[in-house]
C-alpha cells in the first residue's frame, strides 16, 4: 500500500495486500486485543501466517474475522486457528455448513477449490457492532456477490471493509444468479447502502486500497447493469474467472487439465448447461481464448500459463 493511503489509516490498522488467488488481510493491533479480517486462499496459508507475525511481532492473534466463507478468503483460517488459537467469527448463516464441514453447501466442491476445515466461536450478522484496533465497527450485510456475505463499516474513520461487493473496478462475481437464483437486485441494493455511507477510505476484499468512492461506484453500477441485461454475460463472466483462479492456484495446466476442469467442475457443468449450452470442447477453446486475448494467459504449445 502507497504511502498516502498508509497515511489515511490509524496506526492500529494494517493491511496486508495480497493478490487475486489470496483476498487482502486487515491486521488491526489494539491495546487490548488484536484481530485479522480474512485470511486467504489454503495454498498461501502460512504465507498468511507468516505475514500476520511480521506486523504482530510478539503479540498473539486473538480474533480471526470472515466477510464471507469463499475459499478465498477463509482458506488461511486452519493455519492460524493453529498457530494463535485465535476465536473466529463467521457470518451466523454459514454457521450450521461449517460445524458440519458440509463442503458441497460451502461452494468448495462446486468451484473445484480447496479450504482446510475450520471451526468457528461465535456469530456475526447485520448490525452488530465489534471494537477492532480500538474503533468500534459495524457488520452490514452485503449480499450480492455473497448472499450471506458482511462488510465493515467505522463511522468515525469513515473506512469502510468492502469484501467483494465493491473493489475500484467492479465487484465479485454475482453467483447466485448462476444457480437461477436472485443476485443483482441485491448486489444493487448494497451499492445503494454504500452510496448512503459516509465513506472516506475503501478497503476492498482484492486490490489496493482507494478513496475515490464515487468513481468506484459509478463503474460498479455501470458494470452490474450490463450484467444484470443479460444474465449470460454474467455466466461468462463466472467462468473466466474460475478458469483464472485455477491458473493463479497452479501456474500452468496442460490443455488436458483444462479440459478436464471444464468437463468436471460442477459449477462450471451447471451454468453451462443453464446459461451457455456449448460442447466441452467448445467452452474450452473459449475459455482459453477469452483469457489469452485478455492477457490473463499465454498458451504456449499444449500449455497454458498463467500471467499474472
Amino acid at each position: 500500500m502507497n504511502t498516502s493511503l498508509r497515511a489515511l489509516l490509524p496506526p492500529t490498522m494494517h493491511v496486508l495486500q495480497r493478490g487475486w488467488l489470496s483476498s487482502n488481510n486487515i491486521l488491526f493491533l489494539g491495546r487490548e486485543q488484536t484481530a485479522l479480517i480474512d485470511s486467504g486462499y489454503h495454498t498461501h496459508a502460512q504465507q498468511t501466517v507468516a505475514l500476520a507475525g511480521q506486523v504482530l511481532q510478539a503479540r498473539p492473534l486473538d480474533l480471526l474475522l470472515n466477510t464471507h466463507l469463499h475459499s478465498d478468503h477463509c482458506g488461511g483460517n486452519a493455519a492460524l486457528q493453529q498457530a494463535y488459537k485465535c476465536r473466529t467469527f463467521i457470518p451466523a448463516a454459514e454457521a450450521a455448513k461449517v460445524r458440519d464441514w458440509d463442503q458441497a453447501a460451502l461452494g468448495y466442491i462446486a468451484t473445484g477449490q480447496q479450504c482446510d476445515r475450520f471451526g468457528y466461536d461465535a456469530l456475526l450478522q447485520h448490525g452488530d457492532e465489534i471494537m477492532l484496533g480500538d474503533m468500534m465497527w459495524q457488520a452490514l450485510a452485503a449480499p450480492g456477490h455473497d448472499p450471506h456475505s458482511l462488510i465493515f463499516y467505522c463511522p468515525e474513520q469513515r473506512i469502510l471493509i468492502s469484501a467483494d461487493a465493491l473493489w475500484e473496478n467492479g465487484f465479485g462475481v454475482i453467483f447466485p444468479e448462476l444457480d437461477g437464483e436472485s443476485g443483482f437486485a441485491e448486489a444493487r441494493a448494497t451499492l445503494e447502502m454504500i452510496a448512503a455511507l459516509d465513506v472516506a477510505v475503501v478497503i476492498p476484499g482484492h486490490g489496493r486500497p482507494f478513496t475515490d468512492v464515487a468513481s468506484a461506484l459509478t463503474v460498479a453500477f455501470s458494470r452490474l447493469d450490463y450484467l444484470s441485461a443479460d444474465p449470460v454475460r454474467n455466466a461468462q463472466n463466472a467462468l473466466k474467472v474460475l478458469l483464472k483462479f485455477s491458473l493463479l492456484e497452479r501456474q500452468q495446466l496442460s490443455l488436458a487439465e483444462v479440459t478436464q476442469f471444464v468437463a468436471t467442475t460442477p459449477l462450471i457443468m451447471s451454468t453451462n448447461q443453464r446459461h451457455l449450452q456449448r460442447t466441452d470442447a467448445e467452452l474450452t477453446a473459449w475459455l482459453i481464448a477469452q483469457l489469452v486475448r485478455a492477457g490473463a494467459a499465454r498458451l504456449d504449445g499444449e500449455i497454458l500459463f498463467n500471467c499474472d
